[in-house]
């Protein structure tokens, strides 16, 4: 099983390239999330985080958020971004490093096997720190992008092994019953090595760089600007509709956005 520490390790590190990033931008720049700036980035992984906190902290309080997701619907995320972008710069960040911090004390010390609540399938502390590590890196892509800056991908084993796993959980969302054979998925790494999972005779396959693997199973970018190839008609759907992140299914981004 994966060591939540280390997992938590780099979710902060990746917390601090993006507050370093962001340190010294205009946080009005939109970014490729349409009508959502930097502000509004910050403000989502600061709601988040507060919303984990309440999964770890006090379960039993989680289904009121629930049933807030589903009354405001498709304004649910939007709105809390939004409530939080009019804050004070410094306020929110203050609110996003002790939100963060208050999140990952809490996760560490969770019982092993523990599950909480979350808008998809329960989770266990595991899985929860490596999903906030793909929603924090995700959405330091979008403001990577909007300054035209480099992302570092040190971290992105977590996110492709995240996309993988949600495989079923993106079939389920589209209203697909998932496929009942396994995938092989083979990911070559920024630094070369490939990244395998499933069995190696499987018939349907997915193939192509890791980093775009991430992009498409955070929908930052469209399949059709990536390496990925897909063998067999399960694997080719999935990769139209793979998504790591709970939620609606997310429109992406257009094909030919970035180069």
């Amino acid at each position: 099983m994966a060591d939540v520490g280390a997992i938590l390790t780099d979710l902060a590190a990746e917390s601090r390239d993006l507050e370093e990033l962001v340190a010294d931008a205009d946080w009005a720049t939109p970014t490729p999330a349409p009508g959502w700036t930097i502000a509004h980035q910050i403000a989502h992984l600061a709601w988040t985080d507060s919303k984990a906190l309440i999964a770890v902290r006090t379960p039993d309080e989680f289904g009121a958020e629930v049933k807030r997701a589903l009354t405001e619907g498709d304004q649910y995320v939007d709105n809390g971004a939004a409530e939080g972008a009019v804050k004070p710069r410094a306020q929110l960040l203050d609110d996003w490093r002790a939100g963060r911090a208050a999140l990952a004390a809490a996760l560490a010390a969770a019982p092993a096997g523990e599950k909480f609540p979350w808008y998809g399938p329960p989770m266990g502390a595991v899985t929860m720190a490596t999903a906030r590590l793909m929603e924090t890196w995700a959405h330091a892509q979008d403001v990577f992008d909007a300054l035209g800056a480099k992302h570092p991908t040190g971290r992105i084993r977590h996110v492709a092994w995240l996309g993988v796993r949600t495989r079923d959980f993106a079939f389920s969302l589209n209203g697909i019953t998932p496929p009942p054979e396994p995938f092989r998925v083979e990911l070559v790494a920024p630094d070369g090595e490939v990244w395998a999972w499933g069995p190696p005779d499987a018939a349907q396959r997915v193939t192509g760089s890791a980093l775009d693997f991430c992009f498409v199973v955070t929908q930052r970018r469209n399949l059709a600007d990536t390496d990925l190839t897909a063998t067999g008609a399960d694997a080719r759907e999935w990769l139209g509709i793979a998504q790591a992140f709970a939620g609606s299914p997310g429109k992406g981004r257009a094909p030919g956005q970035f180069t």
